[in-house]
């Protein structure tokens, strides 16, 4: 059974498609979702040539969602791309560069019905209309390296604090998942990922993107509630049972804590 990582917290790892001996492995990682990159993995030369995956590449009984990451609209390569994820029945299409509802229209009036689209914000334009897009795709993502050579800044956490609030917010206004971060690029230092994953959480992403499988435990114990957290929320829950007005620790729980005790419940048990 393939899990619906659009309806869930996410890590998707994506990797190179002119690395076949790679994807296997990668379904079996430990992560949810398997991104297949045809964008910025691959140089331009080849980028043709890896449309060809062989048929034993992927194994046949995969329990992860399976997406591409096309090139961009506009670019050379944009419709032979859309053609091969159409035809190869991948489960959703990472859209780079996404801007404008309009190119989203496109990209799923040229897909199979079901298949879905992850628009990556990563460029100014993309922000301007952040709004517009995240009514359009079934999830957004959030391309902070690609938006920083944009925006001429530094991909920090502070440079990007307003950035990352306001598409957590589209999401939620257009009533969709909560957005996946953008990626880590330190590979080999735990705590660095932990910690973007930690900001990440704070912000109310859903999940992180991760370019190696060192990343998945790190990332996914940031968003992993901690102990006391979740004995917290039991003692919310238990408490609660009745219907009627409770006190847990000295505070009253009303609406809004009883969410956010069910809210950590789940995504501990998301994350278990």
């Amino acid at each position: 059974m393939v899990l619906d990582s659009f309806a869930t917290l996410s890590f998707p790892l994506f990797v190179p498609a002119d690395r076949p001996d790679r994807f296997a492995k990668a379904c079996a990682s430990g992560t949810d979702s398997v991104i297949i990159d045809l964008e910025d993995a691959v140089a331009s030369d080849l980028k043709s040539a890896v449309r060809r995956i062989p048929r034993d590449a992927l194994p046949s009984d995969r329990t992860v969602t399976l997406m591409l990451r096309i090139n961009a609209p506009g670019t050379q390569w944009y419709r032979d791309d859309v053609a091969f994820a159409r035809a190869t029945g991948f489960d959703a299409v990472v859209l780079p560069k996404a801007e404008t509802p309009e190119q989203i229209a496109d990209l799923r009036a040229a897909l199979n019905p079901g298949q879905k689209i992850l628009g990556l914000v990563e460029t100014v334009r993309g922000v301007a209309r952040m709004t517009e897009l995240a009514e359009a795709t079934d999830r957004l993502a959030f391309g902070s390296i690609d938006l920083s050579a944009d925006m001429g800044c530094e991909n920090t956490h502070m440079a990007f604090l307003p950035i990352r609030s306001q598409i957590v917010q589209a999401a939620r206004l257009a009533g969709r998942p909560a957005p996946l971060d953008g990626v880590t690029t330190a590979t080999r230092d735990p705590d660095i990922i932990a910690e973007d994953a930690r900001h990440s959480h704070e912000m109310g992403f859903g999940g992180k993107l991760l370019i190696h499988p060192n990343q998945i435990e790190p990332a996914r114990s940031a968003f992993r509630p901690k102990k006391e957290r979740i004995d917290w929320a039991e003692r919310v829950i238990a408490a609660s049972a009745d219907g009627g007005a409770a006190l847990v620790d000295g505070a009253m729980v009303d609406v809004p804590v009883l969410k956010q005790a069910r809210r950590i419940l789940d995504r501990a048990r998301a994350l278990s």
